[in-house]
């Protein structure tokens, strides 16, 4: 039953909150309490209100709205969905899902390590619920077993009221304060630089160490205290005995002392569900539960990337995916015995799996695609000179579609053809058609619309025609985009932007400022051609050359041309924010 679950309120509790009635105490932390509460329309849920000696902090309430605004942005696979808040009231809350179920710290401790199946649904459950989280922008920063709780249906990822915003600013954490488990905390956190930032990579260490716990009854770093077990995070391996087959590698990986080589919760989820040696029993989790099924499927469709094996087939043979030398890619390969190996290969120094494969070859590409890149620049040589981020005139293209070719993708973009409407309600962000390909966001940030998942050649070339609606709205188009990698441009009002975008971190390599060519608001479309050769990037507008830069990323090597919304950094935080695509053609380039 549910009240099994909670303990009386206290005399001083409130009895409501809002519309709110409290029926009891679910638990208490740093932050505040959560009550056990039952909507007006007789929905239970839970509450929770910060402390009372918080409330009347001005600090602490715009770092409570500010969370409050990104949390609201979360799609709840497998979180407890965010139904409601208030940061104005006199004891601010925040109202979320109520979840019936025992937290996995519980049932461990009650029953002992779990079964294969159950392990791997936690497993599963929990990088999708990070894939969800980290999409949205968040970081949780306490994942634990207690924050992981076994619902019918799928597990689900609890207590965002910790998280932070993944920007580069530790505005909202005072020096010397420091929010988590010690047991689950990733090496970076106990460094001397305070104020660096944390990256979804703390995320999955925590995930390491959860699943680690589900299966084994005990964490990869255990000691006598607090400090003990900081000191094994910093210098020693975990103990991952009792685990064993692609589960224990993935969990060893996730471990890793350096966070550049820990995989992101999407590759988490890819692996798990997807992966060429995904364990029986993952399948079995998947097939005997239809909610985590879907919860991973929507998880992978909403954060732009879609498996090569189909989710709603799971009692049959899968179809496996490949690995490349530094990414997930969805290529189909062999699924008899003999198809090449596990990207799992341990050793006593693991390092990214994936990251290991075909390394001679990979590096003959790139010496190729140097040597490509330095025969274009000599032909270039009167036009651009010596700087690759010189301009020149119109005719100074850096390579050329085959004028023979047929484009690899057309689409006049005025309806459902290679790409699709799609909507987040919980991020109010939308791709529709209204005369055109419309993306739109009513709050500041990044959207991208669900288009075809061909994977375009290295060397390609896009067109398409944009219109800016309202102010600080920016068309963005990816290219050599897999896996959240690759180079993205953006067209705004005033500038053109080139950077790289992997995974929650976009850097502009160059900003190309218009001028008094503006691209005016409501204005006709403007023809945007974005050219990609070796290493070298160009960007036309209407024919003439806007500038180029030398990319030379060596995570970015190949993937989809992707369209998208993008605001600009100094942007409100409400908008709304919307752009137009037409006539979109991709073709291959020809050297």
């Amino acid at each position: 039953m549910s009240d099994e679950r909670t303990s009386p309120l206290r005399p001083l509790d409130p009895r409501t909150l809002g519309q709110y009635e409290l029926l009891g105490r679910l638990g208490e932390g740093g932050m505040g309490t959560v009550y056990l509460a039952r909507s007006a329309a007789g929905v239970l849920v839970a509450v929770k209100m910060v402390r009372a000696d918080l409330a009347p902090d001005d600090a602490f309430r715009r770092r409570f709205r500010s969370e409050v605004n990104r949390v609201r942005q979360v799609p709840p696979f497998c979180t407890a969905e965010v139904l409601d808040a208030d940061p104005d009231h006199e004891q601010p809350y925040l109202v979320v899902e109520y979840v019936d179920g025992p937290s996995l710290a519980e049932v461990v401790e009650e029953r002992g390590p779990l079964t294969a199946s159950n392990l791997h649904s936690v497993a599963i459950g929990v990088a999708t619920a990070l894939t969800a989280i980290h999409g949205a922008g968040i970081i949780h920063r306490d994942l634990k077993p207690r924050n992981v709780l076994l619902a019918p249906g799928s597990p689900k990822v609890i207590d965002f009221g910790i998280a932070r915003a993944m920007e580069p600013t530790s505005a909202h954490t005072h020096t010397g304060q420091m929010v988590g488990t010690v047991a689950y905390m990733a090496p970076e956190r106990f460094g001397p630089d305070t104020d660096q930032p944390l990256t979804p990579a703390a995320d999955v260490f925590a995930w390491g160490g959860v699943v680690a716990y589900a299966g084994t009854g005990r964490t990869p770093f255990s000691a006598d205290s607090p400090p003990a077990t900081a000191a094994r995070i910093l210098t020693q391996p975990p103990d991952l005995t009792g685990l064993s087959g692609p589960l224990r590698e993935l969990i060893g990986h996730a471990l890793e002392k350096d966070p550049a080589n820990r995989p992101s919760a999407r590759e988490l989820l890819d692996l798990l569900v997807d992966g060429p040696q995904r364990p029986a029993a993952a399948g079995a989790a998947l097939a005997h539960q239809p909610g985590l099924r879907f919860a991973a499927q929507e998880a992978q469709a909403v954060t732009g990337v879609h498996p090569a094996g189909q989710l709603t087939a799971l009692s049959a043979t899968p179809t496996l995916v490949g690995y490349s030398e530094n990414s997930i890619v969805t290529q189909p390969v062999p699924t008899s015995p003999a198809a090449p190996g596990t990207p799992f290969t341990h050793d006593s120094t693991p390092r990214r799996p994936w990251v290991l494969p075909m390394a001679v070859f990979l590096l003959v590409l790139a010496m190729l695609a140097v040597g490509g890149a330095v025969s274009v620049l000599w032909q270039r040589g009167d036009a651009v000179g010596a700087d690759p981020t010189a301009t020149a005139g119109p005719s100074a293209g850096i390579g050329e579609p085959d004028p023979d070719a047929t484009p690899l993708l057309a689409d006049p973009l005025t309806q459902g053809r290679l790409w699709q409407a799609t909507s987040v309600e919980s991020e109010k962000a939308s791709c529709s058609f209204d005369g055109g390909l419309v993306a739109r966001r009513e709050t500041r940030g990044v959207f991208r619309c669900r288009g075809p998942q061909d994977t375009a050649p290295a060397d390609v070339q896009a067109e398409v025609r944009v219109q800016l609606l309202t102010p600080d709205s920016c068309a963005s188009i990816w290219m050599r985009f897999a896996q959240f990698r690759g180079y993205q441009v953006r067209i705004c009002e005033h500038n053109v932007y080139v950077g790289t975008h992997k995974g929650e971190v976009i850097e502009v390599l160059k900003t190309f400022p218009l001028d008094d060519a503006a691209i005016g608001l409501g204005a006709p479309a403007t023809r945007i051609t974005v050219s990609i050769v070796g290493e070298i990037l160009e960007v036309l507008r209407d024919g003439e050359l806007v500038g180029t830069v030398p990319v030379q990323d060596e995570e970015i090597t190949g993937g989809r041309v992707v369209l998208g919304l993008y605001t600009e950094r100094s942007a409100p935080v409400q908008g709304p924010y919307a752009v137009v695509f037409n006539d979109i053609k991709v073709w291959p380039i020809d050297r």
